[in-house]
């Protein structure tokens, strides 16, 4: 059990939890059996599974590069993960010291461990909030606290929306987050689809039984997203090919990730 602004948290260790089987397959150590058994079913399932999520981690650094190169300070990254060093707050820091970073996840276990990992860091927080109510998050005062929203924002949801249902309506969550962030402001944005393999039915299986589902969507169902953005070169693309700091390893097209970055243009 956790606090959260004073009240408790159950945390709920029965059923795998996404944040955790991410952390599994990047070789991380903050995760239980249930999500171990549940990362070892996705990658027998979808064998690139462990080379797909290695590859988001590095389109997320190279993200994070290009969006404090642009001259953004503020960072609110929604559905964090367990911290993994380098973290987002770790990589934008680097390069400019006045970076700020807001976190959110509705894990408890995540913001437990971010919040001893960032406790002496006043420029970075973590929220315990959830993305199916974008308004509570733009609303939250601990993200007010970091984040100026009359001052423009990188809006981080990598590897997030596809554990939204379509009953929860993301293009809505998507646009209500938008509206709140002034011209200027980014999105950075990666999405699982099975686009790439003939038939994922069964690594969606796995997290039947996890915290959150998952939602394979289509190139055009994820282009959708940047709806009141305007892509940067080179668009959406799988995750390997968005400006890779390499030439990306053989096999890196079967990857099922796509990904975007997009600025938000005046009106």
């Amino acid at each position: 059990m956790t606090q959260d602004g004073g009240r408790a948290v159950r945390i709920d260790t029965s059923r795998p939890h996404p944040a955790r089987i991410y952390d599994y397959l990047l070789g991380g150590k903050d995760n239980y059996e249930v999500d171990q058994v549940a990362g070892d079913r996705l990658a027998a399932a979808a064998p690139e599974a462990r080379i797909a999520v290695r590859a988001n981690r590095a389109f997320l650094h190279r993200a994070v590069r290009y969006v404090v190169d642009s001259g953004v300070r503020q960072i609110l990254d929604i559905g964090t993960g367990l911290p993994t060093s380098p973290n987002v707050h770790e990589v934008a820091q680097e390069l400019a010291a006045d970076v700020r970073v807001a976190y959110v996840d509705n894990d408890p276990i995540v913001k437990a461990h971010a919040d001893a990992l960032l406790s002496r860091a006043g420029t970075t927080s973590i929220v315990l909030a959830d993305l199916r109510d974008p308004q509570s998050i733009i609303d939250h005062p601990e993200v007010r606290r970091i984040i100026d929203f009359d001052r423009p924002v990188a809006l981080f949801l990598v590897a997030i929306l596809h554990f939204i249902r379509d009953t929860d309506e993301p293009e809505r969550i998507v646009a209500t987050l938008r509206d709140a962030l002034p011209a200027g402001s980014l999105l950075v944005l990666s999405h699982a689809t099975g686009d790439f393999a003939d038939d994922r039915s069964d690594a969606e299986a796995v997290y039947n039984s996890a915290t959150a589902t998952m939602n394979l969507r289509s190139r055009d169902r994820v282009e959708r997203f940047f709806d009141g953005f305007e892509l940067v070169e080179p668009g959406l693309t799988q995750v390997p090919f968005w400006r890779p700091d390499a030439t990306p390893a053989p096999g890196s097209e079967e990857i099922g990730f796509y990904c975007g970055v997009a600025r938000k243009s005046g009106e």
